[in-house]
C-alpha cells in the first residue's frame, strides 16, 4: 500500500457543526484536551506538489509525519470541499482547482 501524508485541520465547533450537517463528524479524532482533528491524506505526488506550490509548507519527516505549516485559507479552501464533497479525498480535486 502506498504511503499515505496527512494533513491536520483543526476543528472547531463551528467546523463540527458543518461536519455534522453533511455526516462527517464521526471521522474527527480527539487529540489533545477535547480538541478535535480531521486529518485529510496525500500522495507522496500530491504532497511534493503541495510543497511545490506553496513553499512556506514543510513536512515534518522527523516526528510528527505530516504536512504542516499549510497557509490558513488553504487548510480553509480544503475544509470547504470537504464540506461540498462530504468525503475526505479532496486533495486531487483540491490541486486541480489552485493549479
Amino acid at each position: 500500500m502506498a504511503e499515505k501524508y496527512p494533513i491536520n485541520i483543526w476543528i472547531n465547533e463551528e467546523r463540527h457543526e458543518k461536519l455534522s450537517k453533511v455526516g462527517l463528524a464521526d471521522i474527527t479524532e480527539d487529540v489533545l484536551a477535547g480538541m478535535k482533528v480531521l486529518r485529510l491524506y496525500c500522495t507522496a505526488k500530491q504532497k511534493d506538489q503541495l510543497l511545490k506550490l506553496y513553499s512556506m509548507a514543510k513536512y515534518d519527516s522527523a516526528t510528527t509525519k505530516t504536512i504542516e505549516l499549510l497557509p490558513a485559507e488553504v487548510k480553509d479552501k480544503m475544509f470547504d470541499l470537504v464540506i461540498e464533497r462530504k468525503r475526505l479525498n479532496v486533495i486531487e480535486e483540491f490541486l486541480k482547482r489552485v493549479r
